[in-house]
């Protein structure tokens, strides 16, 4: 019996809605394998705006930094889309990954059997599934680079700079070969080494992290053509890894081929197997507090908790088994809802979940 301490940041929207659910869940999987789940709910986001002015109060880094894990919702919303960048909800997550050293995001792209018809491909592209595991590095490049303003002749010009150091591509690269050894033995590095620098050494590191993995299969991609390729062959790729940007538009690319981007969790971790968990979908405020939102998503970004940061394989593995049981049942929320399914609102999807985990 182990008891853990894990940090929830229910944020902005439908956060808390699934954050809710996804509760319920850590707390029946406790029951059934003799662990304690402890949650400490703090804020982060718009609503930490709201209430104490900025995005990422001090106490919740504090707090996460005392807790084995994170588990978070979602933040954002148009509410402060007024404010300047530096004051904005999204600030709390770029916060929170510098803070916790979570340089490594995992974003699994997995389609169903139960929802292969909600996904837009035709059905002889995806007959053999997909399962895509992208490995994003998340504490480097435009993101973090510097950027700025400065009148210029042309008017007012904005920058922002994309820059890696060898040991910030060296550390994402051996977590993505690792990852493609567990895995399909097949890694894809995708970058733009055609055009730019930072690419370059990007690619450079990757071939030099490559000589100490001779076992797995090491090919390339430029971004735009591995945009095309996860459409017209998806079923081709096991794990692929890219820079914060890149992996941020091809996660949610993949997410769509999967049916829902309510369907797809992520995890996001240090050199320590640290992790925040949470889906990768935002905050969709034009749903929220309506019992509409898909709960999947942060429900199986737990499961990855148990199983990255935890090393609780069969309690992860149940958490996923009772999510495909429910899928294949018919019942469906409303963003993966097709004809002849079940229609449901966030807590009875969770409640469904709930009660078809099994030891």
């Amino acid at each position: 019996m182990a008891n853990y301490k894990i940090a929830t940041i229910p944020g902005d929207g439908i956060g808390p809605e699934i954050v809710a659910e996804t509760i319920k869940v850590l707390e029946k999987i406790g029951e059934l394998f003799g662990h304690t789940f402890t949650f400490t709910e703090v804020l982060a986001g718009g609503i930490a705006i709201d209430k104490t002015g900025e995005p990422l109060p001090a106490e919740t880094v504090e707090v996460c930094k005392n807790s084995d894990a994170v588990l978070l919702g979602a933040v954002g919303g148009w509410k402060w889309d007024v404010l300047p960048g530096d004051k904005r909800p999204e600030r709390a997550l770029l916060g929170l990954r510098s803070a916790l050293g979570l340089y490594a995001n995992l974003r699994p792209a997995v389609l169903h059997d139960a929802l292969k018809e909600a996904c837009p491909l035709r059905a002889d592209i995806v007959a053999g599934g997909i399962d895509i595991m992208i490995v994003r590095e998340l504490t480097g490049g435009m993101y973090f680079g510097d950027r700025g303003r400065r009148d210029t002749e042309l008017g007012l010009a904005a920058w922002d700079t994309e820059m890696y150091a060898t040991e910030e591509v060296r550390r994402i690269a051996i977590t993505a070969f690792e990852m493609a050894r567990k895995r399909g033995k097949k890694l894809t590095n995708v970058d733009k080494a055609n055009v730019l620098e930072s690419s370059r050494l990007w690619r450079e590191v990757i071939l030099e992290v490559a000589k100490d993995y001779p076992d797995i299969a090491l090919d390339h991609l430029y971004i735009d053509n591995a945009a095309m390729q996860i459409i017209r062959d998806p079923g081709s790729y096991d794990v692929m890894v890219t820079t914060n940007m890149f992996g941020d538009i091809l996660s949610d690319e993949a997410s769509q081929i999967t049916g829902s981007i309510g369907m797809l969790p992520s995890a996001s971790l240090n050199k320590d197997n640290f992790g925040m968990y949470e889906p990768i979908h935002g905050s969709a405020p034009d749903i929220a507090g309506q019992d509409k939102a898909n709960p999947i998503a942060t429900i199986l970004s737990a499961a990855m908790m148990l199983q990255y940061t935890f090393g609780l394989e069969k309690e992860a593995k149940a958490i996923e088994n009772a999510v495909t049981k429910v899928l294949n049942s018919g019942v469906r929320t409303g963003d993966i809802m097709s004809e002849g399914k079940r229609l449901v609102g966030t807590k009875e999807m969770g409640k469904l979940v709930l009660e078809a985990v099994k030891k």
